[in-house]
């Protein structure tokens, strides 16, 4: 009893020590956050002030006022909410049913198929970009919504996600399904998605940031300005003839709000389905 109690207080250091590191860490990666909607309502001239002003001597709102005037804010939202929810209802079906294929699916050479998936995750988005534009081209998609979200319907990340969380389900629900006659479509649909909600939602708020994110891929795919996503639009403000921090500190703000939303609204699924896939 006395070694017990004797490492009671080394313990509540020893925990302590890890809240104060991880209560740093977060500080750390919030305050960039804060400063950015902070600056959102400084003038341009205070944002990059010596010494840094962290809060605005005066809150405005001009540069939200100059962010929709010049920019077409309210089409550019249409069209990435389009691109990242068509990309992730399509990646959601693709990836569930790889993964159930490779997970719960016995055929030859089924490691070597999965194997080859895996190794396409190792070729950097660069060197398939211009396959990709090509085969948009050749398919008369440019400035398309299908030529934005049809080459990202299906990633390898995605189906070695969810081969891992479907690892898991007993592989004798789908056999006594099998026996009792009930199809492929029926066991996935009726039997595996059903368990793979924690999964799947994880599976969602990845591909919904990455999609809401993404810049380089409708850069290159879209060209008039109706099409553009908030990425490739707020980028325009770069290119004014002089630097307008403020605007763009207030057009960063609003494409980040959504993001930060779809991850505070479905937080407890992304962790839940992150843990069960043994996913580091």
């Amino acid at each position: 009893m006395l070694s017990k109690r004797g490492k009671k207080p080394a313990e509540i250091v020893k925990k302590s020590f890890y809240y104060l590191l991880l209560s740093i860490g977060s500080l750390i990666m919030v305050i960039p956050f804060f400063w950015m909607i902070l600056s959102s309502f400084k003038l341009s001239t205070e944002v990059l002030s010596i010494p840094m002003i962290f809060f605005p001597r005066k809150f405005i709102l001009d540069n939200y006022q100059f962010v929709f005037d010049f920019l077409n804010m309210g089409r550019y939202y249409i069209n990435t909410s389009i691109y990242a929810i068509g990309v992730v209802f399509l990646i959601i079906i693709s990836s569930t049913w790889g993964g159930y294929i490779f997970a719960k699916q016995e055929f030859k050479g089924r490691d070597l198929f999965f194997i080859i998936i895996l190794s396409s995750m190792m070729v950097p988005f660069m060197v398939r970009l211009l396959p990709l534009f090509l085969l948009t081209v050749r398919f008369r998609w440019v400035n398309t919504y299908q030529g934005l979200i049809l080459p990202a319907a299906v990633d390898a990340f995605g189906i070695f996600l969810m081969r891992q969380f479907m690892q898991e389900i007993p592989s004798s629900l789908v056999d006594a399904a099998r026996i009792d006659g009930a199809s492929e479509v029926r066991i996935y649909s009726s039997i595996v998605l059903p368990l793979c909600k924690p999964a799947m939602g994880a599976l969602g708020i990845l591909y919904f940031v990455w999609t809401w994110d993404s810049f380089y891929w409708p850069l290159i795919i879209l060209s008039s300005n109706s099409m553009m996503t908030l990425p490739v639009g707020i980028a325009k403000l770069a290119l004014h003839h002089s630097p307008l921090y403020g605007p763009e500190m207030a057009a960063t703000t609003l494409a980040v709000v959504p993001m930060v939303i779809v991850f505070l609204l479905f937080q407890k699924s992304f962790i839940k389905g992150i843990t069960l896939t043994g996913l580091k």
